[in-house]
């Protein structure tokens, strides 16, 4: 029943995505960024969470929303899954991505990406990566916005040893606001490279912002202890309600 259930997701969500940006396609060149996030990106986001719920019979439970503050903020969120890339984005007023190049290139999703302002970055390209980055987001927070990144790069599977990049640290201490961690378990139910989709509750537990002003190998070290202890326990949470359902744990590192 659940690859069944996980199947039919697939297909509406393939579906409903691909016509939602024909559909909306026409108005893209004459609305603004804001009409398009209040009018595409986030009934968009919430559609998803909806097929998600009744197909799939997953829920979301989102707690620390008083956590967030106002203003522009560095967001670095824990990345199990593509789930976040899009769940996160209601929960917030104006955010924006830092995400690889390679996204930009999508037909149709592409534009969309473009039109939104997210900041893409060249992996491959290092030092003159992460300098172009740190200038796309100085650009974006000056306007108010925040900013997502995913500090360790890319999906990670559920307990998998972290593997987190300065390039988090490089933006905290070159900006001078807070940065606010977000813990989760989204890959029990939405895992990397896989089909299936599993019932129950995804975990969100938004933590503490932590204030600018750090060292930043104060910040490194708080950040990652920070998410990790969270998102260990919004794990085992999840295992304890998937059950034998429940993944495999990864094997810890030799």
């Amino acid at each position: 029943m659940t690859l069944l259930r996980s199947l039919l997701f697939q297909l509406l969500f393939y579906s409903v995505t691909i016509l939602y940006m024909l559909v909306c396609l026409p108005v893209l060149p004459f609305i603004s960024r804001q009409a398009m996030w209040h009018g595409i990106v986030l009934p968009w986001a919430r559609i998803t969470g909806f097929l998600l719920r009744v197909v799939v019979g997953t829920k979301v439970e989102v707690v620390g929303r008083e956590n967030i503050p106002a203003g522009p903020l560095l967001i670095a969120s824990k990345h199990q899954s593509a789930w976040e890339t899009l769940a996160l984005l209601p929960l917030f007023s104006d955010a924006t991505f830092i995400l690889k190049r390679e996204l930009m290139w999508l037909p149709l999703f592409g534009w969309y990406l473009t039109k939104g302002r997210v900041i893409p970055i060249d992996r491959g390209a290092r030092a003159a990566a992460l300098k172009s980055m740190t200038a796309r987001a100085r650009a974006e927070l000056a306007t108010g916005r925040q900013i997502i990144i995913f500090p360790e790069g890319t999906r990670r599977p559920p307990g998998a040893p972290p593997a987190y990049k300065f390039g988090v640290a490089h933006l905290y201490t070159s900006f001078g606001v807070p940065c606010l961690p977000i813990a989760l378990n989204s890959g029990l139910y939405w895992p990397r490279n896989a089909l299936i989709r599993r019932p129950g509750t995804i975990r969100v537990e938004i933590l503490p912002p932590i204030p600018p002003g750090l060292p930043r190998d104060a910040f490194f070290s708080r950040l990652q202890s920070d998410i990790e202890t969270a998102s260990d326990r919004l794990l085992a949470q999840g295992r304890a309600d998937l059950g034998p359902d429940a993944p495999a744990p990864v094997p810890a590192a030799p």
